[in-house]
């Protein structure tokens, strides 16, 4: 069966397309111009400072959260006392994972991620195990850092 009208006009057809490429126009320059103003939005730092009186005198068998950058960091002080640092997002698809303090493990709630008190993968989807940062303490400034980076604070 062969239609005798169109129900697009020539002019409805390419007044679609213009709109479309005006508006994909602007949000490119948009874009570009976020990128120019704020280059650093969505990177990570290679170190944070915190306060070590908020982190150091938590409960064993817990975590504590921090800012790493726009993620999410933990502060984990395991049951013998011993502490680390790590990125708080799962390596699947980065989702913030949770400490399940019951069963001493990781918990990605997203696409079900299970990862050990060491941050090794042990279930789920994630490929990789999570990353740990270095820990150093100056006074009462507490240091995470990426591995190998090394921090030097100025003097004041």
């Amino acid at each position: 069966m062969k239609i005798a009208y169109s129900l697009v006009t020539r002019r409805t057809f390419l007044n679609t397309l213009f709109g479309g490429w005006l508006v994909a126009f602007c949000g490119g320059s948009l874009y570009a111009l976020l990128k120019f103003a704020f280059p650093t939005l969505g990177k990570e730092p290679d170190f944070v400072v915190l306060k070590t009186t908020d982190f150091i005198n938590i409960p064993p068998n817990s975590v504590k959260p921090f800012a790493w950058g726009g993620k999410l960091g933990l502060f984990f002080k395991k049951e013998n006392g011993s502490t680390y640092a790590l990125k708080g997002v799962c390596t699947h698809m980065e989702c913030n994972i949770t400490y399940k303090p019951e069963d001493k493990k990781f918990y990605c709630a997203c696409h079900k991620g299970w990862f050990d008190d060491n941050g090794k993968n042990i279930d789920g989807p994630p490929p990789k195990p999570l990353e740990f940062f270095e820990i150093t303490t100056e006074g009462e400034k507490l240091i995470v850092a990426k591995k190998g980076i090394k921090v030097e604070l100025p003097k004041a």
